[in-house]
């Protein structure tokens, strides 16, 4: 007998304009010999170009501490300036997500960070006192760009990795891009306490020359998959999925907190414990950078016990650091309401990093169901991967108006009563209510499969 051919598989085929025409990431030894390489390259690339589309699209967070009287604006203008920036960012995950298929990743990647030039480049004119309101809301509309660059960032990674490397890999792209808001508050920090609160622009002359280099970067370094191309179906599918939209109402929960939060929290410590700019600016950021330092905790804990029970456990937690904060704010006390917000953020993380592990794991799950129907195992895995892409997209689409949301909930709270505590007991059900459907649905039902859990 013959024995069997032991040569590792042959190196991805790059034709011009760096299409991968050969990727089989589950197959161990193309993964070793060639796979991880390219995967990890494309991978550092990707969250480079999202990490300044997150800083982009979080600008209103800091614009809004350097608008004093003098730019005419109140508390609700201000949320709904980062509301808008929000609810745009939101919406075009969805073609952001389909981009990928059509264009490559690498192609997309490279034209999405460029045009994040347009807001920078037009605040850069705009930010300054005596603008009208609608000029604004405009340029709020165009810092929505920035809130695309995910979906499509965390469509196209999910294609590159196998199976049992995803969690670790899209926590990775998710929270390198996901700190971008601790950094570009960071550095309104910085501009604020060195140049003061008049220049505001200063943000502008880092983040320009940084879009410019980044997208040269992913340009040189990045790949597309001819496979995924054209791939209009899969969405289509992913549509027709229950999953789909019970995981975006858990992510809604879980990266919606995160990103409402984070355009919320400097506005709620001005508005509630009437803290100054550069006050407000010392503390702000601490809630997103360990928010996105953690996401890639969640997705390796996913990886080992399973992403249904990290998230049922980070939806208790966030349950219990709303009580806080609904306490502190009763008590008046700025110490207790920042332990339990950044609490919220923390859990918000590892909870982001969890239930973008638990899509695939649906699919793979999906996959071998469809095996032990008959189906050849390449086709049910190839449709697994396929589908598990666009539901990423369409996920973090709607996951993403949970910010939308929680900048909303604060805005009428505070209009209404003057305190954000009203809309912390709207988070606090919403939390209880999450808890409920991952258990349901999710959690119960793993502990009695064989197969992937969830």
């Amino acid at each position: 007998m013959t024995a069997p051919d032991q040569s590792p598989s042959p190196p991805a085929t790059v034709l011009r304009g760096r299409w991968l025409t050969d990727w089989r990431p589950e197959d161990p030894d193309f993964w070793a010999s060639t796979g991880r390489r390219v995967a990890q390259r494309n991978l550092w690339a990707s969250i480079a170009v999202e990490h300044v589309g997150f800083s982009v699209w979080s600008l209103f967070s800091v614009f809004v501490l350097f608008m004093g009287p003098e730019y005419g604006v109140d508390a609700a203008g201000k949320f709904l300036l980062t509301s808008t920036a929000t609810l745009v960012g939101s919406v075009l995950r969805v073609p952001y997500t389909f981009a990928v298929a059509r264009f490559g990743g690498r192609n997309w990647t490279v034209l999405s960070g460029a045009l994040l030039l347009i807001p920078t480049t037009v605040a850069a004119f705009v930010l300054q006192p005596g603008t009208p309101y609608w000029v604004f809301m405009l340029l709020a509309v165009l810092v929505g760009l920035g809130g695309g660059n995910f979906a499509s960032s965390m469509a196209n990674i999910n294609t590159l990795y196998p199976e049992g490397r995803k969690g670790l890999a899209l926590g990775l792209n998710a929270g390198g891009g996901n700190i971008g808001v601790a950094v570009v508050q960071l550095i309104g920090l910085l501009v604020i306490a060195t140049a003061g609160a008049a220049y505001p622009k200063l943000l502008l002359a880092v983040y320009i020359p940084l879009i410019v280099v980044v997208s040269i970067y992913s340009a040189l370094a990045m790949d597309n998959i001819a496979d995924v191309r054209n791939d209009t179906g899969a969405a289509e599918l992913a549509l027709r999925d229950r999953d789909t939209y019970i995981m975006s109402f858990l992510y809604i929960g879980t990266f919606g907190s995160f990103i409402g939060y984070s355009f919320a929290f400097g506005l709620v410590l001005q508005n509630q414990f009437g803290r100054t700019p550069l006050q407000a600016a010392a503390v702000t950021f601490l809630g997103p950078l360990i928010g996105s330092l953690v996401r890639p905790v969640g997705g390796w804990l996913s990886d080992r016990i399973g992403g249904s029970v990290v998230t049922l456990w980070n939806f208790v937690a966030m349950a219990v650091c709303t009580l806080v904060c609904i306490v502190a704010s009763g008590l008046d006390s700025l110490a207790l309401f920042t332990v339990g917000f950044v609490g919220l953020f923390f859990f918000a993380g590892v909870g982001n990093g969890s239930t973008y592990k638990m899509i695939p794991a649906i699919y793979q799950r999906k996959a071998q169901l469809a095996m032990a129907d008959g189906m050849p195992a390449a086709r049910a895995l190839a449709d697994a991967r396929r589908i598990s892409g666009a539901a990423i997209g369409l996920i973090s689409a709607v996951g993403a108006l949970g910010g939308l949301l929680i900048n909303l909930a604060f805005r009428e709270s505070f209009g209404s009563t003057g305190s954000g505590t009203p809309a912390f007991w709207a988070f606090l059900v919403f939390y209880v209510v999450s808890v409920v459907v991952t258990y349901a649905v999710y959690t119960r039902t793993s502990r009695a499969s064989e197969l992937v859990t969830v």
